[in-house]
């Protein structure tokens, strides 16, 4: 166990109790009190604040802790995933922003029943409540690492800690007191972030100048490959997986359909997407600098580095223990904040939404259409509460994961689901109705699940199996389902609108 000073505990101490009293200032003043406000703030969140809140929900410890790890461990070939956002926001802004603000609809999922039918939102509604469950858990596992560090406290239960404290958070404010807590959280994250790698680069033998010439002597600011294999992590596979994953992310993932419609106006909407989006690539890359900038520091001084935490298998533990051993008073209470405050924001608008969605797709749709305001807030709350529950699970299931990035990057591809496939079949196609849209989930979800299962597997001859990489699993059913949705329409000769409503 590593001491920590009293005035970073204060530091500590300070972050809690501001966001606690966010949640409960927002209960209190009644803005969360009904649906609308709980889940939309009754759409009058000012622009930059939404923008922040977005970069917030975007940024968790996953990022703090695993994009480190991972340029620590390898090279910038993930940064990738960055370079592929100005695509996916440009086409978010330019039609998924205006069909949402117009429909009204808090629900992204909802205009998916009125296309093809009720299964359709269903299908997209279980696709993403498992992919919050699997963020969750990346998330809430690698919040506990520093504190495992700090206090030798076990893992499981400083999951459950956490995983109580975000729940009770959550279930006080609703989005309002979520999305201004995201903004002031975005800017401790942002900070703690520079004042990590200024320390860092500060620190470094021979300066930033010999860090850099040994950085770049290792390929350690590589991309990855520009070869056409699709069963390694390249440049274009992780490309790709960016474009597709960003474009759920941004054009579908109830998480951000929610900011959209809280923001005052459609113009609002767009530039908080924009602000919030783009600034993610800088920002991821002051994580992937402070990475390369361990692998010097400590390239130069192994001693200070415990076996335990050498080489792949230690990789998300480095930053952690960076910050715990080498950085001065304060500043450690500082960078744990912001680490807090990653994984919190993300946490805390995973609940929301995921129990929004149980409220309007769900209980709303198929249990209790007349439910009143008091009834809806109570569904709200114990969805709140079940799927805390269930997401503080997966954390505790994560334990002893070796690549966190790996394992969040490969669970959110399979859970995806390729349902970005079928919004984009909606888009498209005018002729595709709900055969089509069935036949083309169908073979999409069998695709996946071949890509998911047989590599590696014994029952499987290697011929058989996937040669894909895992990254590809999201793209490929997307492409699946797309395309076999095109083919069907056009030989059966069904014609439907995507915006009929």
């Amino acid at each position: 166990m590593i001491s920590l000073p009293l005035i970073d505990w204060m530091v500590l101490g300070a972050y809690f109790a501001a966001m606690l009293g966010v949640g409960a200032y927002f209960y209190r003043s009644g803005k969360s009190s009904t649906a609308d406000g709980f889940t939309k703030a009754d759409g009058a969140m000012p622009g930059w604040v939404v923008g922040l809140s977005i970069l917030a929900t975007y940024v968790s410890s996953i990022s703090f802790l695993a994009l480190p790890g991972r340029a620590y461990a390898g090279d910038w070939n993930a940064f990738v995933f960055s370079l592929s956002l100005p695509l996916a926001l440009w086409v978010a802004a330019r039609w998924f922003v205006p069909y949402y603000r117009a429909t009204g609809e808090v629900s992204a999922y909802s205009h998916l029943e009125t296309r093809f039918g009720p299964w359709a939102r269903v299908y997209a509604g279980v696709c993403y409540l498992l992919t919050q469950l699997a963020r969750m858990g990346s998330v809430m596992f690698l919040m506990a690492l520093p504190m495992h560090l700090l206090l030798g406290w076990e893992m499981h239960w400083i999951i459950l800690l956490t995983g109580v404290s975000v729940i009770i958070y959550s279930m006080l404010g609703g989005i309002v007191a979520v999305m201004w807590s995201d903004a002031v959280q975005a800017l401790i994250l942002m900070a703690g972030a520079l004042l990590c790698l200024v320390l860092l680069v500060a620190g470094l033998p021979g300066g930033a100048a010999a860090g850099w010439d040994v950085a770049a002597a290792g390929d350690k600011f590589s991309l990855g490959s520009f070869g056409a294999s699709l069963g390694e992590s390249t440049f274009w596979v992780v490309l790709a997986y960016g474009i597709v994953i960003n474009l759920q992310n941004f054009g579908i993932d109830q998480n951000y359909v929610q900011r959209y419609v809280a923001a005052r106006s459609e113009t609002a909407a767009r530039r908080s997407l924009w602000f919030g989006g783009m600034l993610y690539v800088p920002v991821s890359a002051v994580f992937f600098l402070i990475g390369t900038g361990l692998f010097v520091f400590y390239g130069a001084q192994p001693e200070l580095l415990p076996e335990s935490l050498r080489g792949a298998d230690g990789a998300d533990r480095i930053l952690p223990y960076f910050i715990l051993t080498q950085l001065p008073a304060g500043a450690k209470g500082l960078l744990l904040a912001a680490i807090f405050s990653a994984a919190m924001s993300t946490i805390s608008t995973s609940l929301n939404s995921s129990a929004t969605l149980l409220l309007t797709d769900w209980y709303l749709r198929f249990f209790r259409p007349q439910a009143d305001e008091r009834e809806s807030m109570r569904v709200l709350h114990g969805a709140t509460l079940v799927w805390g529950v269930l997401g503080t699970g997966v954390a505790l299931a994560m334990i002893g994961v070796k690549a966190a990035l790996d394992a969040w990057w490969t669970l959110s591809g399979i859970f995806a689901g390729g349902m970005l496939g079928l919004f984009l079949l909606g888009l498209i196609s005018r002729r595709a109705g709900n055969p089509a849209a069935v036949t083309a989930v169908v073979a999409g979800v069998l695709v996946i699940l071949w890509m998911t299962l047989t590599p590696g597997a014994a029952a499987w001859p290697e011929e058989l199996q996937s040669p894909f990489h895992s990254f590809m699993t999201v793209v490929v059913g997307t492409l699946v389902i797309l395309l076999v949705g095109l083919g069907v329409s056009r030989v059966s000769g069904s014609s439907h609108r995507f915006s009929d409503r």
